[in-house]
């Protein structure tokens, strides 16, 4: 259950550290408020800015947060359903529209970041004789093993198309002892690009292709108006992965932590050579994966202090949300990372534990801070995970465990939070649940809304609905 809270006046507001200024290089902050990248399912089929997504970054800039940042959008030209995309320069006007409408919003006051991402291919699992039919590439070894799992001989030099219907009719009992782990992977989950199959040029050649792509990308980001781009180096994604402790290339681009930091540090030399000093360059990353065999905060304290001493403006810290242990999808459905261990812990709920999922997150970024000082380095920690109260968030910069404090769920169940505390009405604000009702909508990629408050006035004049016509897709007015 989410305790009830203690609210500022506004006096002590106006004294506190979360509602005082800070710079993230060239970014000035008004307040250490933070509101980071939520994907809405807003965009249109091929990537652009469309209405919905204008009026969802204005209502959050309605609540003047002092930052704001830009779901995740991707840096190359390739379908990716209703995500935004800026790789292409026929994106920019809808992202300069994106700009103008949250500078008008907010008065000015809310600096506008935008996440820049990369993924690899993902398919939907297959059907069973669709995969033994079509996708399974039949060697020897499957003969082999097959004959020795039915006891027959005459199985090493069967024909292709007997042994693809030997197989199908065999079932799962017969299929984890005749096929390869990763074959078996692609059966039960559908098919997934990883970072080590060096034997695909497309992902041999990323790093030769990511610092172009990732520095086209946040040029086109500063030439539609925004303040600075966020590398989204976090979660189940391409730049995550290469720092993963997973990450076995042995092209100089993996195995060790200099050479997993290899292609990140690289990415940021290509950005910032573009965009120059004077436009914001920060990250998103992992403070720890939470996957057997997967980086933990050690290497997130090595690689911060490589991305700080590389110039970045800040860091924002995150947790998990990876695809090694998500949830088996349904047939004809993608794997989706934020369904399993490390994804529960990327977005914990209310029920999580004794301390729930209330700024579980902040000893992570306290370290990484900690590593960066040591360091002699002053970039600009961001922490976030279960932020819904004043005195919670101003207690961890006191405290020295962050320098901004960040809220996405507390922020969608009330866009104008942050004002509302600022003003001394701390008691007006609608303070998140933590039930995930909102990440139950992101899983099955529909528009995300908020349960406190899409059913209400349903019937207003100026509401748009969700696709299902039962939601809005906006929070009220703050009146």
């Amino acid at each position: 259950m989410v305790a009830a809270a203690r609210w500022p006046s506004a006096e002590e507001a106006a004294r506190s550290l979360w509602f005082s200024p800070i710079a993230c290089g060239p970014l000035a902050l008004r307040q250490r408020t933070w509101v980071p990248a939520m994907v809405p399912w807003r965009a249109s089929e091929d990537g652009l800015v469309t209405r919905d997504v204008i009026d969802w970054y204005a209502r959050f800039a309605a609540g003047r947060p002092g930052a704001l940042v830009v779901e995740a959008t991707g840096i190359r030209d390739v379908p990716s359903g209703p995500l935004l995309r800026a790789g292409d320069d026929r994106f920019v006007p809808g992202l300069r529209a994106l700009v103008e409408a949250v500078r008008v919003a907010s008065g000015g006051q809310t600096r506008l970041l935008i996440q820049l991402i990369d993924f690899l291919a993902v398919k939907r699992r297959p059907p069973a004789d669709k995969f033994f039919a079509r996708f399974l590439v039949v060697d020897d070894g499957h003969r082999q093993r097959l004959a020795a799992r039915l006891g027959d001989p005459a199985w090493r030099d069967a024909p292709e198309a007997a042994l693809r219907e030997r197989l199908l009719a065999e079932g799962p009992g017969c299929w984890g002892h005749v096929l390869t782990a990763r074959e078996l992977r692609d059966l039960e989950y559908g098919y997934r690009e990883q970072v080590t199959d060096l034997e695909l040029a497309q992902v041999r050649e990323l790093p030769a292709v990511l610092p172009g792509l990732f520095a086209d990308a946040a040029g086109r980001a500063r030439a539609a108006g925004f303040d600075g781009v966020e590398l989204h180096y976090a979660h189940a994604y391409t730049m995550a992965s290469f720092l993963s402790r997973t990450n076995t290339r042995s092209d100089g681009y993996g195995g060790d932590l200099e050479g997993r930091v290899r292609l990140p540090l690289e990415v940021i030399g290509a950005v910032r050579g573009r965009v120059g000093a004077e436009f914001a360059v920060g990250c998103r990353m992992l403070g720890d994966e939470v996957i057997a065999a997967g980086s933990d905060l050690e290497d997130a304290v090595y690689f911060a202090r490589s991305f700080a001493r590389a110039g970045l403006d800040f860091i924002s810290v995150s947790k998990g949300g990876k695809f090694d242990d998500a949830e088996q999808p349904r047939v004809g459905e993608a794997v989706y990372p934020y369904t399993g261990p490390s994804g529960y812990e990327c977005m914990p709920t209310v029920i999580s534990d004794e301390r729930g999922p209330f700024g579980r997150n902040v000893t992570l970024a306290a370290a990484i801070r900690a590593g960066i000082r040591d360091e002699g380095l002053t970039t600009p920690v961001v922490a976030a995970g279960g932020f819904n109260s004043f005195d919670q968030a101003e207690a961890a910069l006191q405290a020295g465990h962050a320098d901004i404090v960040a809220a996405a769920r507390q922020s969608l169940a009330d866009p104008d939070w942050f004002l509302k505390v600022s003003l001394g009405r701390g008691e007006e604000v609608r303070r998140c649940k933590y039930t995930n009702y909102c990440e139950a909508l992101d899983t099955r990629h529909k528009q995300v809304t908020c349960q406190l408050w899409d059913r209400k006035e349903l019937d207003a004049p100026d509401v748009t609905l969700a696709q299902d016509g039962k939601r809005r897709l906006l929070a009220p007015r703050w009146r």
